[in-house]
């Protein structure tokens, strides 16, 4: 009988922590294939030309913000209460006159900072869901502790490049509060590069404080943060989001202007047609942060998908939502900023075969497009109400296969291997062949999860399937973490800041 792959004398795991090792030194994932372009040029421009039209003739309010009503009146726009119409290429203009193509998001051990833009995907986990999800407890509000775990656990993944921002929501801290204890976690229990509260203009500027704090006291116009703007789809920018944008931008930190929209319900059904909304509210929110500060790093966002057309539940997964991805890619490329989008959605309330299958179906979209800054790249489950712990750790797993699919093909002298071919006797297998052996331990991706062994092998190991093998990952890494070091006097400084922004306000239920 073979002997139990967990017998092995540690070579599996041994393999498995050089591999981690590997993956841990690259802070960011560098595409060197070409994105994927599925529509022409004609087509593209066909779609610029729609945008501006809505922008000229149907126009974006910015509600309940005077001061982004007069710099749009400053700029040259047409304003008609709180409705703004551009003249053509206005918005356009201004974006690419003095936006950033590419940035640097600094991280607070300088070898995690990424690149945002070019040929730099970042993958981020997810965000924003009041529920989370495990194979013990099952579905349950999310508490401070689970946000802390999930950090902990994105800072033990080398697969996930950032630590995200509200990548559950701790319902159990009052909501006026609990910005501050979310943002602690990220500079305490990581020193991957993070992101900010955006719930108010307020509580974007504790975040810039604390950041400054953590950063040794002066931020020194490095861009330390990239947090999440949503427009209120359709063709609206909310009091809230701009005021958090303006305190984010005068700081000089990233903004992700990102329209919300579900096919049906905030747009059209088309896919041409969500595009050219989506190009439109993005040009106007990315152009008016530089009509803030001129050079304010943003980042072209969309979060598209698909609504049943007989529920009218959100659906995900779609190939409608992948064929978004390309077009606003491409679209992004030409504004010349970076591009957010995709991730590993699924509507599925267990880590199942239907979240595999949704996953994959936006994850492979969302790399061959060249997503630049990928938010939910791993642990979205049901539709974005719950983080999955198990789904969190099968997520990171593809995110180290997509790795390789983003590296292409080698076609260097090792590559081709014509070194094995000379010196293979002919009709030889080539398992002892020098080449093969100095690549043996890189020659392939292979799954930390996954279970390729025989059917005796894997029942007498438990028969375990892979959302219970990821079961034990995820508390195993939890009971090994350790968090990264910290000056005492900057942690002391922080958690004085936190207590006393708490004692300033009364505790609001939300």
């Amino acid at each position: 009988m073979s002997e139990p792959r967990g017998r092995r004398g540690g070579g599996r795991a041994g393999r498995r922590a050089a591999r981690a090792a590997s993956a841990e030194a690259a802070p960011y994932l560098v595409r060197r294939s070409a994105p994927v372009d599925i529509l022409d040029d004609e087509s593209l421009e066909q779609i610029e030309r729609n945008a501006e039209t809505i922008l000229s003739e149907i126009g974006i309010a910015f509600q309940d913000y005077p001061d982004a009503l007069d710099l749009w009146r400053a700029a040259g726009a047409d304003i008609d209460g709180e409705l703004v119409r551009f003249p053509p290429g206005l918005c356009r203009q201004i974006v690419q006159d003095s936006a950033p193509a590419v940035y640097t998001q600094h991280a607070r051990n300088p070898a995690r900072s990424v690149k945002v833009g070019a040929d730099a995907t970042v993958f981020v986990p997810n965000y924003g869901s009041p529920f989370v999800m495990d194979l013990d407890r099952g579905r349950r509000y999310a508490t401070l502790e689970d946000f802390e775990n999930v950090v902990k656990l994105a800072y033990c993944l080398p697969q996930l490049h950032h630590s995200g921002g509200t990548v559950c929501e701790p319902v159990d801290v009052p909501v006026n509060k609990r910005h501050l204890d979310m943002v602690y976690a990220h500079l305490r229990y990581s020193d991957k590069p993070f992101m900010g509260s955006v719930t108010a203009a307020s509580r974007a500027a504790d975040s810039v404080e604390m950041a400054r704090i953590a950063f040794g006291g002066d931020l020194a116009d490095r861009t330390v943060m990239t947090s999440l703007i949503n427009a209120s789809s359709p063709m609206r920018w909310d009091a809230t989001m701009l005021g958090a944008a303006t305190t984010y931008a005068r700081a000089n930190q990233a903004c992700i202007i990102s329209p919300f929209i579900l096919a049906g319900a905030m747009s059209p059904v088309t896919v041409a047609g969500l595009a050219a909304q989506a190009l439109a509210e993005a040009l106007s929110g990315m152009a008016y942060l530089q009509l803030v500060r001129p050079g304010a790093p943003v980042v072209f966002g969309t979060f598209a998908s698909s609504m049943s057309m007989a529920t009218g539940a959100p659906t995900f997964g779609t190939p409608e939502a992948g064929q978004a991805i390309y077009v606003m890619a491409s679209l992004a490329r030409r504004v010349g900023v970076p591009f957010r989008s995709g991730g590993q959605f699924t509507s599925s309330k267990l880590p199942d075969a239907q979240a595999a299958y949704e996953s994959a179906h936006t994850l492979f979209p969302t790399v061959q497009a060249g997503v630049n800054f990928v938010l939910h790249a791993a642990g979205w489950q049901e539709g974005g109400l719950a983080l999955g712990y198990e789904k969190l750790i099968l997520d990171a797993d593809q995110l180290g296969a997509m790795e390789v699919w983003a590296r292409g093909v080698d076609t260097s002298d090792n590559g081709q291997a014509m070194d094995a071919f000379r010196s293979n006797a002919h009709g030889d297998h080539f398992l002892g062949n020098a080449h093969t052996l100095s690549n043996f331990e890189s020659a392939f991706w292979r799954s930390d999860l996954s279970d390729a062994a025989s059917y005796e092998q894997w029942t007498e190991e438990g028969s375990l399937t892979a959302a219970q093998r990821a079961n034990a990952r995820w508390k195993q890494l939890l009971a090994d973490y350790e968090p990264p070091p910290i000056d005492d006097a900057v942690d002391a400084e922080l958690r004085d800041y936190v207590a006393r922004r708490k004692d300033e306000m009364p505790d609001e239920i939300g």
